[in-house]
């Protein structure tokens, strides 16, 4: 090659190289935030099928359903709900249950469950904590798992944890639709 051709090719090469680069330089990117995993998930295999709802007590001492009744088949495995530490895996009045301790003062409990863990034990959303009994009193089939949730003293819904909050937007004042909506002030 002549050596006035060189520089021209040499040019041309680049050029090339740059043209193959500017475009996937020049167009703008859209990086997509993965999705956030959820923090809660059902303590069973599967979509669980409630066979009794959460009936919260009038009062601290009152009559109620501090918890839901879960239908699966004896021998599953019960998995832990969320992040946190088993503080309790052995017999309360006849009956075997596990009790975990999750951030922001939230306990879940499992019953009847045969523990496969024990007290201490650090567990992530998804960690087995036993297998279920069959003989769960009330249950209308042939096991269930009572799965409760409480903050301090106060029981909640478990099924809570595992539906996200509704929120409902209403109309700002002064919108024309918002005129059923609105309150009269005195």
């Amino acid at each position: 090659m002549p050596l006035r051709a060189r520089p021209l090719a040499a040019l041309l090469l680049g050029l090339v190289v740059l043209a193959g680069v500017a475009p996937a330089t020049a167009a703008p990117t859209t990086a997509v935030a993965p999705r956030p995993e959820a923090p809660w998930s059902a303590p069973l295999p599967g979509d669980p099928v409630v066979t009794r709802p959460f009936d919260p007590p009038p009062h601290p001492y009152g009559p109620g359903h501090r918890g839901v009744d879960l239908a699966a088949a004896a021998g599953s495995p019960v998995l832990a709900a969320g992040e946190g530490v088993v503080v309790f895996a052995g017999m309360v009045a006849g009956r075997p249950v596990v009790s975990v301790d999750h951030p922001g003062g939230l306990r879940t409990t499992y019953e009847p469950v045969t523990p496969s863990v024990g007290a201490g034990r650090a567990v992530i959303r998804g960690d087995p904590l036993g297998v279920l009994d069959a003989g769960h009193g009330g249950c209308p089939v042939a096991a269930c798992l009572h799965w409760g949730a409480r903050r301090g003293e106060v029981y909640l819904d478990p099924m809570t944890l595992l539906r996200p909050s509704r929120v409902r937007l209403l109309p700002l004042a002064g919108d024309a639709d918002d005129a059923p909506h609105r309150a009269s002030i005195p």
